[in-house]
């Protein structure tokens, strides 16, 4: 079935074909940390959208505590500053709950980063703002849009991992893309061993330059 999905998806590229990019940035940062890898965006942008025009990336994530930790609050803003600088792309900063545990530290959620996305997503497809749309996220709560979406004619991918990927999600979408096979493709060249996916702030280098 997917391997059909894949097959059709090569068949239909058109160049003038608009693309927009959906991010799931909770979902990405901790599927690239199990995989320990860090992340050329602008490389992964590129085989994403395959020669097609780009309309945006909407990256959805949530600013850090800063009475936690001011240090790594900062460091967190300038990673984002960085992936400002690519060419569309759009960070929708959400809602941080912070959640004080029975032993006095603190847990972290982000919430309303899947209603932003939903929202963005079909209100795009409603208004012609894009022909294809891709979701890079690995969670089901995202398949119930598809539908609305391509009622509107509109093409959905779904680019995941394999480990955190639904198949629901996969099954809802007219392509899929792997990420883990295209991993090599997209990730730091410069990489440094033992360098986690992206700090645990976030931080790290986000473009890479080099050839």
């Amino acid at each position: 079935m997917e391997e059909k999905k894949k097959l059709k998806e090569k068949e239909n590229i058109k160049e003038k074909e608009k693309v927009a990019i959906f991010i799931d940035g909770s979902n990405f940062y901790h599927s690239l940390k199990k995989l320990n890898q860090k992340i050329d965006f602008q490389k992964l942008i590129s085989i994403l959208l395959r020669k097609r025009e780009l309309v945006n990336v909407f990256y959805y994530t949530a600013s850090l505590d800063i009475e936690a930790d001011e240090e790594k609050y900062w460091k967190h803003q300038r990673f984002l500053e960085e992936l400002e600088k690519i060419p569309k792309f759009n960070i929708v900063l959400c809602n941080l709950k912070k959640i004080k545990q029975i032993d006095g530290s603190f847990q972290y959620f982000i919430k309303g980063d899947d209603a932003r996305l939903i929202h963005d997503f079909v209100v795009g497809a409603y208004e012609n703002s894009y022909d294809t749309a891709i979701i890079v996220s690995g969670d089901e709560d995202f398949a119930p849009m598809i539908a609305t979406a391509q009622k509107k004619g509109k093409r959905i991918g779904n680019a995941h991992f394999y480990k955190d990927s639904s198949k629901t999600l996969r099954d809802s979408c007219d392509f899929t893309i792997c990420l883990n096979k295209i991993l090599d493709k997209i990730k730091l060249i410069n990489q440094k061993k033992g360098d986690p996916a992206l700090p645990k702030d976030h931080t790290g280098s986000i473009i890479n330059n080099k050839e």
